[in-house]
């Protein structure tokens, strides 16, 4: 589409599908080119971007028309028969946001879709990426990046101190868009934060502002910059829960209080009904095994062995399930990445 409707302003995200009944792409016209791109409910239950963008444009329209934008701005309405169910990806469906150019998993219509709009996109021009989104544990608002080059740390560092550097999961949207611009993927807290959708529209108003990206490097007191190391996975046979239910594995009923903090090793995490080894599907960067590193069971406790500092660790059983657990980081010092 190149335009939008004046609903599009109001509307919520269980009633998207209304308004675009598939993901839909729509091109806006600015005073500068190329566009923002800026992709939403890639996730139907993360309202964010939504909110955020209908934040923004509220502010360029004028009796039912669009004014002109500061710069031209494609969206991307994303996972809208999600949306309308209020969930991250309906059974059956892939996840929205792994099926991005550069997947490593099976090839879908949906998979399809997403190298059509990047490829759209590409041809087209963009000036930026962001793709917006809420998480389900105890996060701060940060910026992911997954390339260290300085325009990708400078979008990164426009919305806020933390920023973490990562290259799996693949098939991200951010992933795909970094091969040609500059591109972030935006954690705005848990749905209903309203702070984070403020946070995230002032964000996307400054990139439509922002005539180019700053030519010196981004200063090392600038931005907390973190590398994503592992990622952490309950198999599909555990059974686990955070009650005192008889499963496998019982996790702390405050696990998610421990993202983004510095884990000493042994720090508890769980308990383990049978002891033995962790109960947990731990993989590095190149996709190897890593559980027994990171983690360790003495007495049926579940511990760390080594210093770790967790991110997006989440209490949602579904997401759980149809994702992960959550990420390990450490500390990535511009320094180190500039020798």
């Amino acid at each position: 589409m190149d335009s939008l409707p004046a609903e599009f302003l109001e509307v919520p995200a269980r009633r998207m599908a209304e308004l675009f009944p598939a993901p839909t792409l729509i091109h806006l016209q600015g005073r500068r080119d190329p566009a923002l791109f800026v992709s939403l409910l890639l996730h139907g239950n993360e309202e964010a971007g939504l909110l955020a963008v209908q934040q923004v444009l509220r502010r360029y329209f004028d009796d039912g028309r669009l004014l002109e934008l500061p710069r031209a701005l494609t969206l991307f309405v994303g996972n809208v028969a999600a949306a309308a169910q209020g969930v991250r990806r309906l059974d059956g469906q892939p996840d929205f946001n792994r099926i991005w150019p550069g997947h490593d998993g099976a090839d879908s219509p949906e998979a399809g879709m997403m190298s059509e709009v990047t490829a759209t996109m590409q041809a087209r021009g963009v000036f930026a990426s962001i793709d917006v989104h809420n998480n389900t544990g105890l996060n701060p608002y940060y910026a992911c990046v997954n390339s260290l080059g300085e325009r990708f740390l400078h979008l990164a560092g426009l919305f806020g101190r933390t920023v973490v550097y990562f290259i799996r999961p693949t098939g991200v949207q951010s992933a795909a868009f970094a091969r040609f611009c500059p591109a972030v993927t935006l954690e705005c807290g848990k749905v209903g934060d309203r702070a984070g959708v403020e946070h995230a529209a002032r964000f996307v108003d400054a990139c439509l502002h922002m005539a180019e990206f700053p030519g010196r490097p981004v200063a090392p007191g600038d931005i907390d910059l973190f590398h994503t190391v592992a990622t952490i996975r309950v198999p599909a046979q555990v059974r686990f829960s955070f009650g005192g239910d008889p499963v496998d594995l019982r996790l702390a009923p405050d696990l998610d209080h421990l993202n983004f903090r510095e884990l000493p090793p042994g720090t508890p995490l769980g308990w383990v009904h049978a002891g033995g080894v962790a109960p947990l599907d731990v993989r590095d960067e190149q996709g190897r095994a890593v559980t027994e590193h990171y983690f360790e069971v003495a007495d049926t406790e579940l511990r760390t062995r080594v210093a770790v500092m967790p991110s997006m660790f989440t209490r949602d059983e579904r997401v759980i399930r149809q994702d992960c657990l959550g990420y390990l980081m450490e500390r990535y010092p511009l320094e180190s990445i500039r020798r």
